[in-house]
């Protein structure tokens, strides 16, 4: 939001330059922790959004932002690796939905779990129990962000 003049803070911009630096550090650090089995970013992001429900192929392509062709090509990797299964859609016999198989749900659970053990364990460490407070009341004010 920028102010009555139309120009953003120098607080907000150094607050957006700063959160956008850390969660990609955090990023990386998570993937550190986690089995990651060589998969690619979209990979791992289609199997995060196939843990939330099944979805068609053209779903999540759009989802994620690419070409039907690219989200086939990633759907045969993981149907390869066994982290997805397809099956015809119910309501539409043309479509194919995709889920996670059990090896799929285990994988993405185990790598989200193992992420959750890293990041709680260095806070216990790194922060005081005030400091941790102050992160649970600042990701309060953040969660603002994806509201919209």
């Amino acid at each position: 939001m920028t102010d009555s003049t139309g120009t953003i803070s120098e607080t907000a911009a150094q607050a957006a330059r700063d959160l956008r630096i850390l969660v990609g550090r955090l990023r990386r650090r998570f993937l550190e922790q986690s089995d990651s089995r060589e998969l690619t970013p979209t990979q791992q992001s289609v199997l995060s959004r196939l843990s939330k429900g099944d979805s068609s192929a053209s779903d999540l392509a759009a989802a994620e932002r690419v070409r039907p062709q690219g989200v086939a090509v990633t759907l045969g990797i993981l149907e390869e690796r066994g982290l997805i299964e397809r099956r015809p859609d119910p309501a539409d016999r043309r479509r194919q939905l995709v889920s996670l198989s059990e090896e799929g749900r285990e994988f993405h659970e185990g790598r989200r779990r193992a992420g959750d053990e890293w990041l709680a364990a260095v806070m216990q460490e790194r922060f005081t129990e005030g400091e941790r407070q102050t992160v649970l009341d600042a990701l309060r004010l953040l969660e603002r962000l994806g509201q919209q």
